[in-house]
């Protein structure tokens, strides 16, 4: 009986030093990192990221977007309009519940917990 609980204890120990190890190891490397200089793959990839953020800046949205895009844009936006009644389509829309609180029912031994 105690040889079974000496290994439950050692298998809860093992789990919680396993998590604790790979915890720090995770943070360590996010460090080290941070510490270092990156990669050229990872510095080509986040310049490419900031470019193209700048030149949406200024785009004003999608980057390299042409007439035919502008038009299949417009055309779907009319559909999705036709489908569900049109509406500003870029917003989230508003919703409103009118009437009473619906209450959940209630199981008669609950009264005396919530007393009721």
């Amino acid at each position: 009986m105690s040889l079974h609980r000496l290994f439950q204890l050692s298998s809860v120990l093992r789990s919680a030093l396993t998590l604790t190890l790979r915890r720090n190891i995770g943070i360590s490397a996010v460090v080290f990192n941070k510490a270092k200089e990156l990669d050229p793959v990872q510095k080509l990839f986040l310049d490419k990221i900031r470019d193209y953020n700048s030149k949406s800046k200024a785009a004003g949205g999608i980057v390299d977007a042409g007439q035919s895009y502008q038009k299949n844009m417009s055309e779907e936006v009319a559909k999705l309009q036709r489908l569900f009644g049109g509406g500003d389509l870029t917003k989230f829309p508003d919703f409103k519940f009118p009437g009473q609180l619906c209450l959940p029912l209630l199981h008669s031994s609950d009264h005396q917990m919530f007393n009721l």
